[in-house]
């Protein structure tokens, strides 16, 4: 390399440390407090974003908390209906075997309906006794074989969906 090159190089050097150099160089105090003015601006409507979030949200869970049962008590009504039928033709009818039918599909309609929640009765029938599903009212002397098993069912119980809603009261064999 020649002299020249290396006096280049050096001078592109010094040029290059000279504007890192003014670069760094701390501001003055009008663009700090431009700064400043400009992180409390973004800081206050910052805050004042979230807290209108905070209000959105909250009225949010109040109207849902209001109306959280609107659906359901929609989907009830039809059902209000057949009992009005039902108590109706209970009176006007001597034939016991309709109005029976007429109770039979109410109750089908009804936990059709339960279903349709998520809302399933706790199998009692021959099962093992489960303090996580059933309540046992007492014990009945049933043999070997029904030792802790559910003999009877007084009470159905109720899940909606995982969770026990209402737990089945029922009789174990001991």
């Amino acid at each position: 390399m020649k002299k020249e090159q290396i006096e280049e190089q050096v001078e592109n050097q010094e040029q290059e440390l000279q504007e890192q150099v003014e670069e760094t160089q701390t501001p003055t105090t009008e663009e700090l407090e431009a700064r400043i003015a400009e992180l409390e601006d973004k800081n206050l409507r910052m805050m004042a974003e979230f807290d209108n979030y905070r209000r959105r949200t909250n009225k949010e869970k109040l109207d849902l908390m209001a109306t959280a049962g609107e659906g359901i008590f929609k989907e009830m009504l039809p059902l209000i209906d057949d009992f009005e039928r039902a108590t109706e033709a209970m009176n006007k009818t001597d034939d016991i075997e309709a109005v029976r039918e007429g109770i039979r599909l109410i109750q089908q309609k009804f936990i059709s309906f339960l279903d349709k929640q998520g809302v399933h009765a706790i199998e009692t029938e021959g099962v093992d006794f489960n303090t996580d599903e059933h309540e046992a009212v007492t014990t009945f002397a049933a043999g070997e074989e029904q030792k802790g098993k559910v003999i009877d069912c007084t009470q159905r119980g109720y899940k909606l969906g995982d969770k026990v809603i209402r737990f089945a009261k029922v009789v174990v064999g001991e």
